[in-house]
């Protein structure tokens, strides 16, 4: 069973940059697909982006397209969101999770293994 944990939330201004991170431990790493969610106050909990378990394919909500890359490096058993032209509407908790699978494209439903969250909040 692999445990994840978040880092890198921020209070950032619109337009600003964060890069997320998510540790993992516990677990065959390179067996997982890595996704990001996130979920905003009211609202229900929304796939941000996705990556396959060897770094190969990754797969994005369209409202993130060109702007959020995802990244994995299964040395150091870490997956990181940069997060580039932040808007007010990305403001959420943002959350890593883990879907054991090796198919090509990284999946947006089926996680299985989440952390915790990461506050990310964007003033306008």
């Amino acid at each position: 069973q692999v445990q994840l944990v978040e880092s890198g939330g921020a209070l950032v201004q619109a337009g600003g940059s964060l890069r997320l991170s998510c540790a993992a431990s516990g677990g065959t790493f390179r067996s997982y697909a890595i996704g990001w969610f996130r979920q905003a106050p009211g609202k229900e909990r929304e796939f941000v982006a996705a990556i396959s378990w060897s770094g190969t394919n990754t797969n994005y909500a369209d409202f993130v397209k060109g702007r959020f890359t995802i990244s994995r490096d299964n040395a150091k058993d870490t997956v990181s969101l940069q997060m580039n032209d932040l808007k007010p509407e990305d403001t959420a908790v943002y959350y890593c999770a883990a879907r054991r699978t090796m198919v090509r494209l990284p999946p947006t439903t089926g996680y299985d293994y989440w952390g915790q969250g990461t506050q990310v909040t964007v003033s306008s």
